[in-house]
């Protein structure tokens, strides 16, 4: 089995590292540098943006043809750990969620004439977009609890009526896709909208205010009151939007695994740096056997992490959906990212839950992300349910047999 990467990508990942060392990293000391919502200030991110576009690393996940870098699964794996090493690195390089899953989503399912108008211009980073799927009481893991309806007028219309909640990045976002009932097929009930922020018949309710830092956008409840969308503006065919919705959450799971073990790393260096220095009873931290056990068993545990994001990374690229390899990995890298962080904050003490370092930021928002796309229980239930179906070839090796 071949571990390194090939050249061109780890010429990538390296100039990633670089930037967000000598860029990024130094920002996030500087209160002035973040907005109301512990973000990157949108000045800074203009900026910064400005930058990673100059140096030929913007859109990694984009084909060439739309401005992108057109990274295979795996390059994308060793380039977004890179990227978020600081907490602002992601939407820097245009690869932060909801974006980076709408974008590849997008790219697959538009037919080319509309792309100009949908996908481009998310590309370009002139705005941003939203996925509406989850809802109050209704939809989360499950997409078969969609009570918001689209239901026909005449022969070109759909007119949407319902709440969504809990979507990220939808007080700035311009462009939506949203997820609607068109039926009550288990399977075929489900379609897929692509809609203008500047559409009427639907309304942000509120932003929600949540446990951690807040990407740009927020998290926002929403009302649909007769928000009518043409049928040009379906996506895929009427009743494929919960296959659309599997396409996109697939990759998107693994992307967040491939970001979250950037931070993961990152609060170990920060903890490895103090641990190094500091004076404890006659010795340094690093020195007690205890301290070597918690970085040794964090430090596992991100590679274990890592290890099955490539292989997900791996079979996507094969041509595989990866769905069990993806469920592994986003169980396994949600739990190594709070265990790296909440490592290192006990062992920087007082200073790791203070504001002098980004640590109690990181700890603030890794509890999400048990819950985001997909809780880890119900990851645990999809390996379960695969394992039964597949007996013994669950461990087979080599390439996905079917696509």
């Amino acid at each position: 089995m071949e571990f390194s990467l090939p050249p061109e990508i780890d010429d990538m990942r390296r100039r990633i590292r670089r930037f967000v060392d000598e860029k990024l990293i130094p920002l996030e000391a500087d209160r002035t540098n973040f907005d109301e919502h512990e973000n990157i200030a949108p000045h800074v991110l203009a900026e910064m943006r400005k930058a990673a576009k100059a140096e030929g690393l913007w859109a990694l996940q984009m084909p060439k043809r739309l401005g992108g870098q057109e990274l295979p699964r795996i390059g994308m794996a060793a380039c977004y750990e890179e990227m978020n090493r600081s907490i602002f690195g992601p939407v820097v390089f245009n690869s932060a969620a909801p974006d980076d899953g709408n974008m590849m989503i997008l790219d697959r399912v538009l037919p080319e004439a509309m792309k100009p108008r949908w996908l481009q211009p998310i590309v370009d980073g002139d705005v941003q977009s939203a996925f509406a799927m989850t809802e109050p009481d209704g939809c989360g893991s499950d997409p078969n609890l969609t009570y918001t309806k689209a239901e026909r007028v005449g022969n070109d219309r759909w007119r949407i009526t319902g709440r969504k909640w809990f979507i990220t990045g939808a007080g700035n976002a311009k462009i939506f896709i949203i997820i609607a009932r068109t039926s009550d097929d288990s399977r075929k009930g489900l379609s897929a909208f692509l809609f203008s922020a500047d559409q009427p018949g639907w309304k942000i309710v509120r932003r929600i205010p949540i446990m951690g830092p807040e990407e740009h956008g927020g998290h926002c409840e929403l009302e649909f009151d007769g928000l009518e969308i043409p049928n040009e503006h379906l996506l895929m065919h009427e009743g494929d939007g919960l296959k659309l919705t599997q396409m996109r959450l697939g990759v998107a799971r693994l992307t967040h695994c491939m970001r979250w073990l950037g931070l993961s790393r990152r609060a170990l260096e920060i903890a490895m740096e103090r641990i190094g220095q500091r004076d404890s009873f006659g010795m340094k931290l690093i020195d007690r056997e205890s301290v070597q056990g918690l970085v040794g068993q964090a430090a596992m545990e991100i590679e274990i992490g890592r290890l099955l994001t490539m292989k997900a990374a791996w079979v996507l690229d094969q041509g595989g959906f990866a769905r069990k390899e993806v469920s592994m990995a986003k169980i396994v890298v949600a739990d190594a990212l709070q265990k790296s962080v909440d490592t290192a904050l006990q062992l920087l003490g007082a200073r790791g839950y203070s504001k002098d370092t980004v640590i109690e930021w990181m700890y603030r928002y890794a509890r999400q992300a048990r819950l985001v796309d997909g809780a880890s229980e119900v990851h645990r239930m999809v390996l379960a349910n695969t394992l039964r179906a597949e007996g013994s070839a669950f461990f087979s090796w080599g390439p996905p047999k079917h696509g």
